[in-house]
């Protein structure tokens, strides 16, 4: 790369002597002006924005050290060499001062200038590279936001966040997420002929019309479900505005994206829901819509339906209460009560029966969200639901089906209860190890500090540790007390109380006991290879 270098100097011999004396290009320069002043170079250096200034240091109406306190200021960037005169030291001392990148001491030739130039090309060269390095890693951070972000909105309409995280981690992005009502608005992207191959680039057209339209509209949030598809959140204060807004916004895309003949857009929007932690229920209703598409959609078709009022009534509450109290070998009893009803109904419509997976398998994400936030390999991705809907058939199918999910999140569930419940045991075995030398330390104290009852903790405890809490105790204080007696010349009475027995009599009874012979005895006995 070639940078531009300006020269200012008072002298025109001087000056001329450098511009036509020095072999700029073979140092990666080109000469791109000069003046005989700062006053004169300085509007000439803004307009240019040259990469190098050499400058006299003491020169008429505005001199070199002036120039380059203006320049420094204002064009940062800029390498400065200063040239100066024996007799003007105090100059170039504040001209380093100020920051210019070199000096030189006339008389010069151009020989020296291209030594300087050469040095002057390595920072320009360091410095670009360290300034494309921090665009690239300001353009991957950027990037991996975005990622982060659409990722999180779209946990957020599948149900798979629960209110208040969703809040606390929408602000992590900038987003907020409180409104009295949420709509969502799913756009479909669909080939006209469907035995052409997808065009990637008509996607990225939509999102750029989607971009552009929302724009720093706060109540709007879009996000990407995949390759075909596109979600938007609508807030909002009032539920007929926001059904209108729905209205509006799926028109205007609609008109927007109309001039694509390859494609056409599928636009269907769920219904305003009124918490955030129902969301998931638009974007179920949006997706179902969507995916079945040429048949009746509606759900409100339904619920004007008498024969399949009930078939959209999920019992949202039992299913939560069977996730959370809920085992394995309940499962007929639940699915007999709360959902054979509707999968007979769905076995008669394709609607039901995306609807019907589609809101247990939301509920399942939030309720193992609520858990924990790895829930990839418990949760059906809403892809997956239609392999899921094309391998059933017959009552039996949608059972083990759904039984299958269920159970998954069931197992999920006992296992994260398990894994909490061996971190409380390790958590109270080592607050164990540091307070066993206080006398007054139980078992029911220790239970009670980390909120069990002394019956299930003295249960789980020797479950998980092998022993009962009270043998774990004892063997860890006899322990203590004969590492005590082999290496201390301690008093039984003080190795007794520092391994947590105030009775001293109580102790060497009880030591003899687990041993077979006193604290006396043990210190005085030799050691051998097998004691």
């Amino acid at each position: 790369m070639s940078y531009k270098v300006f020269l200012v100097e008072d002298e025109i011999v001087a000056r001329e002597g450098i511009r036509d004396n020095v072999d700029w290009a073979a140092g990666g320069f080109t000469f791109c002006g000069e003046a005989p002043d700062g006053e004169i170079a300085l509007p000439l250096i803004q307009e240019i924005r040259p990469d190098v200034l050499i400058t006299d240091i003491k020169m008429p109406f505005m001199d070199g050290l002036q120039l380059s306190k203006i320049v420094r200021e204002h064009m940062p960037w800029v390498k400065i060499i200063v040239l100066s005169g024996h007799d003007e030291f105090e100059y170039a001392q504040a001209a380093l001062k100020i920051g210019v990148t070199d000096y030189l001491l006339k008389p010069i030739s151009s020989g020296d200038i291209l030594d300087v130039l050469k040095k002057a090309a390595l920072q320009l060269d360091q410095e670009k590279n360290e300034r494309e390095d921090l665009k690239q890693l300001k353009s991957q951070a950027e990037s991996n936001m975005q990622l982060r972000r659409e990722q999180f909105l779209l946990r957020l309409v599948m149900g798979g966040i629960s209110s208040g995280v969703a809040i606390e981690q929408g602000q992590q992005f900038g987003l907020n997420l409180v409104a009295q009502q949420f709509m969502v608005l799913i756009i479909s992207i669909e080939l006209c002929d469907e035995s052409q191959s997808f065009d990637y680039s008509v996607y990225q057209h939509l999102e750029r019309i989607i971009s552009n339209l929302a724009g720093n509209n706060r109540d709007i949030l879009w996000t990407k479900k995949d390759i075909e598809e596109l979600v938007l959140i609508l807030k909002g204060d009032d539920e007929e505005q926001l059904k209108q807004e729905g209205i509006f916004w799926a028109e205007l895309i609609r008109s927007e994206g109309a001039s694509d003949p390859v494609c056409r857009l599928i636009i269907e929007t769920g219904s305003p829901q009124q918490r955030l932690s129902d969301i998931h229920r638009s974007f179920t209703e949006a997706m179902v819509k969507i995916k079945n598409r040429g048949r009746p959609s509606h759900l409100s078709e339904f619920r004007e339906n008498n024969e399949h009022i009930e078939l959209v009534k999920i019992d949202h509450e039992a299913l939560e209460s069977y996730l959370k109290f809920g085992d394995l070998d309940s499962f007929d009893n639940f699915y007999e009560i709360n959902l054979r009803q509707i999968c007979e109904s769905a076995l008669q419509s394709d609607l039901v029966m995306h609807y019907v997976f589609l809101e247990i398998i939301l509920t399942i994400a939030q309720f193992v969200s609520d858990l924990d936030f790895t829930d990839s390999q418990v949760v059906p991705e809403i892809r997956e639901i239609e392999a899921i809907l094309q391998r059933v058939n017959t009552l039996q199918q949608i059972k083990a089906e759904l039984q299958s999910i269920i159970s998954s999140a069931l197992i999920f569930r006992d296992n994260q209860a398990n894994h909490l419940r061996s971190m409380l045991i390790q958590q109270a075995k080592a607050y164990t190890d540091e307070h066993y030398s206080e006398a007054e330390l139980q078992m029911n104290q220790v239970a009670k500090r980390f909120n069990l009852s002394p019956s299930h903790f003295s249960t789980v405890f020797k479950h998980e540790i092998g022993e009962s809490f009270r043998d774990y105790l004892n063997n860890l204080r006899i322990d203590h007390a004969k590492e005590l007696l082999r290496t201390t010349n301690l008093k039984v009475a003080e190795v007794a109380y520092r391994s947590g027995y105030h009775d001293s009599h109580h102790f060497s009874t009880f030591f003899k006991k687990k041993t077979g012979i006193s604290p006396h005895q043990f210190r005085a006995r030799p050691q051998d290879s097998k004691n």
